[in-house]
């Protein structure tokens, strides 16, 4: 095949104006490093609203989103020698960096200030094929189906640094605010290491969700306990005064996503006096990446999906933006 079919970020806007237009581009071939990749499924993300939004600003004209790809290994680049033809693999949001700098070399490639990222510095997923350095991709559990291990890729990972940002004691009270495809995976780790989870969601349908996954509360207010973290999945700035607010004396709020909107002013002895901590996540080393997968393994996550046509992409992300599934919504790509 010469040609496939993929969705690119047109005009930015919301997603009422379709800033995705469906088109017909040519089979990318891989550079040196690189894998090409047939894409079986691609989960959405809600960093794929905001750049399709213009709240990510796009970094070139054009561009594939979809950053948790799953598919299999069609073709290597002149240098690869793994992974081999024929393997599954997972191609996520951090797609490379520059090895060399201060960040890099301590173990922090993530907050490395030359990396790039696939379906926003490149093509991603929304499309039959793409590309990805071998050195950035996943071997995947064997026990996830093509669907279900997706939204692992980036809502998976991405939840799990958020966790281990929050710094949550051991049986500790976490409190989840927000519960789409990357809390729903979050929350169960944390209930698999022995923690209470407290979810805060306006969604009805989440609420539901979150109970029946292990949650000891989920409420549309407040947690009914003091925290001792707390994660934000919602990108909305004015819950983060009563996340810090409901923390409990040297409790960590982790910001788990990429784009928040303005935080309202905060008061000392309210929300960060008795050694509060306020943190953000930036994307995510290979090594979260690859012990995250390994947890997955373990304990064998339900993964809540709903599964869209390559062709239904601008109905998936408009279905994203008003909350009408609970879990994570995934492309299938393959035709």
């Amino acid at each position: 095949m010469d040609t496939m079919t993929a969705w690119q970020v047109d005009r930015p806007g919301s997603v009422a104006t379709h800033p995705l237009r469906r088109v017909t581009l040519p089979v990318p071939r891989p550079s040196a490093d690189e894998v090409l990749v047939r894409v079986r499924t691609c989960a959405v993300c809600r960093t794929d609203l905001h750049l399709a939004e213009g709240d990510l600003p796009p970094r070139r004209h054009g561009t594939v989103p979809g950053h948790e790809v799953v598919g299999t290994v069609e073709a290597l680049g002149a240098d690869v020698t793994d992974p081999p033809v024929g393997t599954r693999v997972g191609v996520a949001w951090l797609r490379r960096t520059d090895g060399v700098c201060r960040y890099c070399r301590r173990g922090a490639e993530n907050l490395c200030p030359n990396s790039k990222y696939t379906g926003w510095d490149a093509d991603g997923g929304y499309a039959e094929y793409c590309v990805a350095p071998a050195a950035y991709v996943y071997q995947l559990p064997a026990a996830y189906g093509d669907e279900e291990v997706a939204p692992l890729l980036c809502a998976g990972i991405i939840g799990f640094r958020a966790l281990r940002r929050a710094a949550l004691p051991p049986g500790g009270r976490l409190g989840i605010y927000g519960f789409g495809g990357s809390a729903h995976l979050a929350a169960q780790v944390a209930i698999a290491e022995g923690a209470t989870v407290h979810v805060v969601t306006r969604s009805a349908a989440a609420r539901e969700l979150a109970l029946s996954l292990g949650a000891a509360s989920a409420s549309d207010t407040a947690p009914p306990e003091p925290l001792d973290s707390a994660i934000l999945f919602a990108p909305v700035g004015s819950l983060v005064p009563p996340a810090l607010a409901a923390l409990d004396r040297g409790g960590t709020l982790a910001i788990a996503g990429i784009h928040l909107t303005d935080i309202p002013p905060l008061n000392y002895a309210d929300h960060l006096f008795q050694e509060r901590k306020l943190v953000s996540v930036t994307a995510n080393t290979r090594a979260d990446g690859r012990e995250f997968l390994d947890i997955a393994a373990r304990h064998r996550l339900r993964v809540t999906t709903t599964g869209y046509a390559l062709g239904e992409a601008d109905r998936a992300l408009a279905d994203l933006a008003a909350e009408r599934f609970a879990g994570a919504a995934v492309l299938h790509c393959a035709s």
